[in-house]
């Protein structure tokens, strides 16, 4: 452990009631025996799951298997909930000072977390683009629940973050064909940049072997399973919290034999349970990110400050991100060859 005079306060932002969060100054205990502390450079909002916490929309009969790893207070709240966290370790057993790390920890500036917690960040991944870890990750758990096998047809209905993500996966696959099916014709422009077929959803293309549903919305569900050939698969990746979902299970569901299939990344998939662990899934997630090619997710960034309007912005409609990136005060990661700078977030400067 290296010893140096350690901060005492940080400041995190808290969801303190339905539709209203802030920033709050806490005490932060010093690291104690494999634990360190970490300065955050950047993280990064999960907008569907954390507007779900805005909103106060957490079921309370699964509020414990919702709660993030580093989650403190209860929903609806007061609570400090979030989950793509990057930083530099400043205090730390032997091998991890200055480190770079990404952390399922909440947005904080500073915080202590054990080391066992923490990945390794690659150097030919830039610390912005660390943040997508987590939703990198989330789509590694959903290819391994379902198994794409050589020639599939697939389709992933929904062109936001996590769908995005899946395609993004799904397009180095040896599939027949890949389509990102979503309603805004806007989302053209991200399917073109993966270098995936877009489709409307009135013309995707139908008999497929898996259909992943991202887009949380009954209508994409009731799609899904128009689009899934007989006998198959549909992996539901969208949380709907509160609401509730009609669908017309006397169709294609019952006729045609379909399975929907919920992936959740609490868990390692069933599929690879036994051989996989979470920390290794983290491992596998942060080092698919030395690809260019997910900068197209990181769609602004705002300073650590603005938070809490940054996130009434989302919710309200008048931000449009798939993931906002929030920007820590502080000594900059030097740029180098092993750590390049985000040539994206250069352009929404």
């Amino acid at each position: 452990m290296t010893h140096q005079t350690s901060p005492t306060h940080a400041t995190a932002y808290w969801t303190t009631a339905k539709e209203h969060g802030e920033l709050r100054t806490e005490d932060l205990p010093a690291p104690g025996p494999g634990e360190a502390l970490v300065r955050t450079l950047y993280s990064g909002i999960s907008k569907g799951t954390e507007m779900v916490v805005h909103a106060g929309a957490v079921p309370p009969r699964v509020a414990q298997e919702m709660r993030a790893p580093h989650q403190e207070g209860e929903f609806p709240g007061p609570v400090k909930f979030g989950y793509l966290s990057v930083g530099v370790v400043e205090e730390g057993p032997e091998g991890w000072p200055g480190q770079r790390v990404f952390c399922l920890n909440p947005h904080q500036d500073r915080y202590v977390a054990a080391v066992s917690s923490l990945t390794r960040i690659p150097d030919d991944v830039p610390s912005s683009r660390a943040v997508l870890t987590g939703t990198v990750e989330t789509a590694v758990n959903a290819l391994w629940e379902a198994g794409p096998r050589l020639g599939d047809r697939v389709a992933v209905v929904g062109a936001g973050l996590v769908g995005g993500m899946v395609a993004t996966l799904l397009r180095t696959f040896p599939l027949e064909r890949l389509q990102l099916v979503d309603l805004d014709p806007g989302r053209k422009k991200l399917a073109d940049i993966l270098g995936v077929d877009f489709a409307h959803p009135d013309d995707a293309l139908a008999d497929c072997d898996i259909v992943f549903h991202c887009s949380a919305s009954q209508e994409g569900l009731e799609r899904s399973l128009q689009l899934a050939g007989d006998e198959a698969d549909v992996i539901e990746m969208s949380w709907y919290a509160n609401r509730g979902v009609t669908l017309p299970l006397g169709e294609d569901f019952h006729a045609r034999r379909l399975s929907i299939r919920a992936s959740q990344v609490g868990v390692v998939a069933r599929a690879r349970r036994h051989r996989r662990t979470n920390a290794g899934r983290l491992n596998l997630a942060v080092s698919l990110l030395k690809d260019p090619v997910f900068d197209v997710f990181l769609t602004g960034t705002s300073p650590f400050a603005e938070l809490p309007g940054v996130v009434q912005d989302l919710a309200d409609g008048n931000l449009d991100a798939l993931c906002h990136v929030i920007e820590y005060p502080g000594d900059e990661t030097p740029e180098t060859p092993e750590n390049p700078r985000n040539p994206a977030r250069e352009d929404q400067r």
